[in-house]
């Protein structure tokens, strides 16, 4: 956990609030968007990589943190990763179960 706080730039509250629960809830719902319409999971990336710029951008705009800031990026973009591809899994699973469901353990 150290190297987390060393690594990030600014409050480890603000990133926490910012970039874990609000962030993450947003990739969260880009991860099951992505999977409810059947597209590949390597859009994804993109997704994120953009969702991740404008949770920078917020951290810029409301808290007068480094815009350009390397460590800050590729800490949000670590976090909002693991969300969209937990919303991905848990909608495409689901997507799985309802279509396949015929399939089923085998008793």
């Amino acid at each position: 956990m150290s190297t987390l706080i060393d690594a990030y730039p600014g409050n480890l509250t603000i990133f926490l609030v910012l970039s874990v629960a609000l962030g993450g809830a947003a990739a969260t719902v880009t991860g099951k968007t992505i999977a409810e319409t059947w597209k590949p999971y390597w859009q994804l990336v993109w997704y994120v990589l953009l969702l991740a710029a404008g949770v920078r951008f917020f951290h810029y705009a409301l808290f007068h943190e480094t815009l350009l800031s390397i460590g800050g990026y590729l800490a949000t973009l670590a976090a909002l990763a693991v969300f969209a591809a937990a919303g991905h899994f848990r909608a495409r699973r689901r997507q799985m179960r309802e279509r396949y469901g015929w399939r089923g353990t085998a008793s």
